[in-house]
């Protein structure tokens, strides 16, 4: 019964999108890091990379970085292989060893790159920024698409000439990417390098709404 009501409430209606955006600063920072490498000894290979994540994880650790914020974020071990005349002859090993480094902050993205080059990492996967703001950056986001829309529900019933209900007979929110994060990406980095500057920026939130409006 309820939804028939609904249908006819809906039988004369201007539907419209609407949509919304707002931003947040970042204040916290995820470092994706560790080492990568290959050789015909995957023992030795294990050995050194074991050796370089624990300097990395106690130069970590020195920083004031929380033994907590910082986990596994990925370990692999993969043959390698050559192919010679058409045959497959085999190379040695690959292995890659992650850590995944949380901080509050987005200032010290770089210091933290700098300090696990200096251990031995030679390889960072991500740099992302996020807002314990988020929530509310995203409620703001859809109270602007919503607010849109009403505008341009009105905008076209000006022209029509009809009048239009003061509340929306439906609202749905439609699928969005609903938030950018600033994320930097580098397959490796040389040794040697210092002074990484990485600026965070702003994160976007969006929003989008369809909405009915019933007019008369």
């Amino acid at each position: 019964m309820m939804k028939e009501q609904a249908q006819a409430c809906c039988d004369f209606t201007i539907e419209v999108t609407g949509e919304g955006a707002a931003t947040a600063v970042p204040d916290q920072t995820i470092v994706t890091l560790g080492v990568s490498g290959e050789s015909d000894s995957l023992g030795t290979l294990q050995t050194d990379q074991a050796k370089i994540i624990d300097a990395v994880i106690q130069a970590m650790l020195a920083l004031g970085v929380p033994r907590e914020s910082i986990s596994t974020a990925q370990y692999s071990i993969e043959p390698q292989y050559d192919f010679v005349d058409g045959k497959q002859i085999f190379r040695g090993y690959r292995a890659v060893h992650l850590l995944r480094i949380t901080i509050d902050g987005a200032k010290d993205a770089g210091r933290i790159i700098d300090a696990a080059v200096a251990q031995g990492a030679n390889m960072v996967s991500d740099v992302t920024f996020q807002s314990t703001h988020a929530d509310e950056a995203r409620r703001k986001a859809l109270t602007q698409a919503v607010r849109d829309a009403e505008a341009k529900a009105l905008a076209i019933a000006a022209t029509l000439g009809v009048s239009l209900s003061s509340v929306p007979c439906k609202v749905t929110e439609s699928p969005v990417n609903r938030f950018e994060p600033i994320m930097f990406k580098a397959a490796s980095v040389p040794a040697g390098d210092a002074g990484t500057t990485i600026e965070p920026g702003t994160l976007t939130f969006k929003a989008s709404v369809r909405v009915w409006y019933v007019y008369g």
